[in-house]
């Protein structure tokens, strides 16, 4: 599958605030918009062997940090599954119509999640783990 800007997949108000309505939405929209940081945590604990980076993207001159996602080796992985980072980036960029700024996430789930405004797993209507791994498990990695 080719790279798709997660902010298709933004999330209505009624979304943004009834976890069981977003928990509803398509695996692609739920990990593309809200769930995103917790598909990119999981796919680095499901490839232990692999050095696995979670990268996000902000709105230059910004620190709030709208999409996260796993990168290895100049692949991506997110809401389309593994792409080519840049490719990732571009259709971001040509989405939010502006360049966007990458960066480097090396606190924990727990630290990332308190400074960029982000739910824990158990602040979802159900665990988004297991759906995550299931998700992951669809896609074929890069190294395989």
């Amino acid at each position: 599958m080719a790279a798709i800007a997660a902010g298709v997949f933004r999330r209505t108000p009624i979304e943004r605030s009834d976890q069981r309505v977003a928990w509803d939405r398509t695996d692609q929209a739920f990990f593309a918009a809200g769930a995103c940081h917790i598909l990119a945590w999981v796919c680095r604990e499901s490839y232990p062997e692999r050095s696995i980076e979670i990268a996000g993207v902000c709105l230059p001159g910004q620190r709030q940090v709208f999409h996260t996602y796993a990168a290895w080796d100049g692949w991506a992985f997110d809401h389309s599954g593994w792409n080519p980072e840049p490719q990732l980036l571009a259709v971001n960029t040509d989405f939010e119509g502006q360049p966007l700024t990458r960066l480097k996430i090396t606190e924990g789930l727990a630290d990332f999640c308190q400074k960029h405004h982000h739910r824990m797993p158990n602040q979802y209507w159900r665990d988004p783990r297991p759906r995550a791994r299931d998700y992951i498990g669809r896609y074929i990695p890069p190294w395989a």
